[in-house]
């Protein structure tokens, strides 16, 4: 049997699209057929049921895939292994959303990029979460960090680290609402405090009010921009409050430009994902980085 049909049959059952299978081989979509309806003459079984939006395994589909899928990255592992080791740097494509891939990912990447016999150069680029899965689904990427965990085969996802989350604003706004005001009457103490955020919908404030305050936020956001180092430098300036990553405005609370509004007993989470094209951690410069974020995650919490 062939190994190239074996590869673009395996492409097809994670990417569950000939389309998107196509994009990751570098093939045109009628070759990606072609080659899938050549393996099913040989086999004289189907592989795939042809749907409106991409296609679904057959039961035969998906025990093939079941034997073929880790032969076949054990291969790519032997011959990326053997690239590697006579060639120049491999790059690795990195996307994330900005403030955690600048303040924690890249930092600790960079220490492994100049690596003595062991290092890769690096590419990156910053995204919302939806934006980096697609990419790394197309192919565009090759380690992406998301706050959400995909579904399907195409891609898989290894939990990286937890966030905290604090809400913060200038001293002067914690000395208006008072020490008490919050342990007396929640979310109504803060009801007339402007606030700081990324998006109109208020994602980070609703995040909070919701497992905190058990309600949605009362006001509206009067200050809107795109990026949490600009709400920790708005709400600094005391602009109003906002809801902040602990590890992005720790050196802001030491130097007292910030103060915690509240401390939960609880206070809410958001988990990252590590997530690759299934079977790329096969690739030497992508298994290491992400080994390497991995532990150093264990640094962060």
């Amino acid at each position: 049997m062939d190994l190239a049909l074996l590869r673009t049959f395996v492409t097809v059952h994670r990417a569950g699209s000939f389309t998107r299978a196509a994009a990751l081989l570098g093939l045109s979509q009628p070759a990606v057929t072609s080659q899938i309806r050549t393996l099913e003459r040989q086999l004289g079984r189907p592989l795939f049921l042809r749907q409106a939006r991409g296609v679904t395994p057959t039961t035969i589909g998906d025990e093939l895939a079941h034997k073929a899928a880790p032969h076949l990255d054990a291969l790519v592992e032997i011959a990326e292994s053997g690239l590697d080791d006579e060639s120049s740097l491999r790059t690795l494509h990195l996307a994330g959303p900005p403030e955690f891939t600048t303040e924690r990912a890249l930092p600790a990447l960079t220490e492994l990029t100049g690596a003595d016999g062991q290092g890769f150069a690096l590419r990156a680029c910053f995204g919302t979460a939806e934006e980096v899965l697609e990419g790394l689904a197309a192919g565009h990427h090759e380690l992406a960090i998301s706050t959400v965990r995909p579904r399907g085969a195409l891609l898989s996802a290894s939990p990286l680290c937890d966030e905290e989350h604090v809400l913060v604003a200038a001293p002067r706004w914690a000395e208006r609402i008072g020490p008490e005001a919050l342990r007396r009457t929640g979310a109504a103490a803060l009801k007339n405090l402007p606030v700081i955020e990324v998006h109109e919908s208020l994602p980070f404030v609703s995040r909070y009010w919701a497992s905190v305050f058990d309600t949605r936020p009362g006001a509206s956001g009067t200050v809107i921009v795109p990026d949490l180092r600009a709400v920790l430098a708005c709400a600094a300036s005391g602009a109003g409050l906002a809801v902040l990553p602990r590890y992005l405005c720790t050196a802001a609370l030491d130097r007292a430009e910030v103060v915690l509004l509240h401390d939960p007993a609880v206070p809410p989470l958001r988990t990252y994902f590590l997530v690759v094209r299934t079977g790329s951690l096969a690739l030497p410069h992508v298994g290491r980085a992400h080994e390497w974020l991995q532990r150093a995650a264990s640094r962060w919490c």
